[in-house]
């Protein structure tokens, strides 16, 4: 049992939170998320968090997917700006490190608690504008394609029968 009984473990992260606190059912079971970023991720593809009957999950072996993203900003930002952006991006769950040097941005995280699209809302949140050309738009699309055909590989699938599991390769 976790430090209290009240509480239940976060599949995503697994900090310890209350049983109601943005919970859900899934396939019979009851879930509670320290955050909507946790829910949204665990929703996106369950079986990376909670495996199979017979096959545990990437996340219950303790897998780490450490991804580095470099990302040209339209234009630099101000000291003051970088500072707001770089805070607002390591509050994100799973969000290891920030750079802003001139009009780049490097960012590693954990691919299996935050997404390339979150992370980009939350620029948008903090006022950064990255290019809205249209390769810029493919080239971010091609991000998201591929980042989520790694998550998908990665996720457990039930066997023939139902039973066991194993990962798409």
């Amino acid at each position: 049992m976790g430090p209290s009984s009240e509480k239940v473990k976060d599949p995503v992260c697994h900090m310890w939170v209350a049983p109601e606190q943005f919970a859900i059912s899934y396939q019979g079971m009851d879930f509670a998320f320290c955050s909507q970023q946790c829910k949204d991720r665990f929703l996106a593809n369950p079986h990376l968090y909670i495996g199979v009957p017979g096959a545990p999950a990437p996340k219950q072996e303790g897998q780490e997917v450490f991804k580095r993203r470099r990302l040209r900003l339209e234009t630099p930002l101000s000291d003051v700006h970088a500072q707001q952006v770089t805070e607002q991006l390591l509050a994100m769950m799973g969000v290891y490190s920030v750079d802003i040097d001139a009009g780049e941005l490097t960012i590693t995280y954990d691919l299996l608690q935050a997404t390339a699209e979150q992370i980009e809302a939350t620029l948008q949140q903090a006022g950064a504008c990255l290019g809205e050309g249209w390769s810029e738009r493919l080239r971010r699309a091609f991000v998201h394609y591929l980042e989520e055909n790694e998550v998908a590989n990665r996720e457990v699938q039930p066997g023939p029968h139902g039973h066991g599991g194993h990962h798409r390769d």
